[in-house]
């Protein structure tokens, strides 16, 4: 076969795996080799949705990349927004802790008051952290995607499956981000008072060897479903699987599930038929609206 049937044939296999792909109850997903962004499976993957917690993944990343020291001491401020402030934290207002262990906590344990107190201490403050965020975004083309606060507390941050693939490969190339969203379990110290909280990860798939997670952020609102991204083993190789807004607790373990087969065996598998009644009323929620996408703009 001539190189050029060999491209067109591999082009047909990729379009028939991305139509005829597993099952999910998911209502938006994407899959992807790590470290590609083309995706070897899509569904609504260019919707752009409330992503709850995922957004910290990207907190991680601004993080980072801002290139404060890790071993710096933050205080856990007064928080000074409603989403923020209305949540539930055991950790206690004024006392301190070091910044790694502040973006641990924020990525394995979902620790809202942590990914509000990496913002507040970013150079510029938090309304320069958002826009960092959002820079971050558009030079890694996520052209789906908005962010207005570091938490995924608001329904206003948004992006799409297909972004998020490209986010969750950038924030791989970071082992911080790696280990520390793939922690089990950890006794988090705090100072001014002294004392310790555990902490455990919120993606039960990271306490399985066999399924090798590298990287994981799972998310949930009302508005936005139950959301998990990861990198994990899938037929000998690392995975990025990207999965926004299903309805069952145990979904998104569900739907990686079905993934792992479908890239193992070919099957499609299936899904329960109130998941199926949860998909067709949020694509029917898209439709009354009179677009398949939540605009950025």
């Amino acid at each position: 076969m001539s190189q050029a049937h060999q491209q067109e044939a591999s082009a047909s296999s990729s379009a028939s795996s991305k139509q005829d792909g597993p099952n999910l109850a998911s209502v938006n997903a994407a899959v992807a080799v790590a470290g590609d962004n083309e995706l070897i499976f899509g569904k609504n993957a260019d919707r752009s949705v409330p992503i709850a917690s995922v957004t910290k993944v990207m907190t991680a990343l601004v993080v980072l990349e801002s290139g404060e020291p890790l071993d710096e001491w933050l205080t856990f401020h007064e928080r000074h927004t409603p989403a923020a402030a209305n949540a539930y934290s055991r950790i206690r207002i004024d006392s301190e802790m070091r910044r790694k262990d502040v973006l641990r906590i924020a990525l394995m344990s979902s620790e809202n008051f942590a990914a509000y107190t990496l913002a507040r201490n970013h150079p510029g403050g938090f309304d320069a952290f958002i826009e960092a965020m959002n820079a971050k975004a558009a030079a890694l083309g996520m052209t789906g995607t908005r962010f207005v606060d570091p938490t995924g507390l608001s329904s206003e941050n948004l992006s799409t499956a297909a972004d998020l693939v490209k986010l969750v490969n950038a924030a791989a190339d970071y082992p911080e981000i790696r280990e520390y969203s793939t922690t089990g379990y950890f006794r988090g110290q705090f100072r001014q008072p002294r004392y310790s909280l555990s902490f455990g990860n919120t993606n039960a798939l990271v306490h399985r060897d066999s399924w090798g997670v590298a990287l994981s952020k799972t998310g949930y609102l009302s508005e936005a479903g139950r959301c998990l991204v990861m990198i994990s083993k899938m037929n000998g190789k690392e995975v990025v699987t990207v999965l926004l807004d299903s309805l069952g607790t145990r979904s998104p373990m569900g739907d990686a599930g079905r993934i792992k087969r479908w890239l193992d065996t070919g099957a499609r598998g299936s899904v329960a038929a109130a998941a199926r009644r949860y998909e067709q009323e949020k694509n029917a929620s898209y439709a009354t609206a009179g677009n398949s996408t939540v605009s950025v703009n």
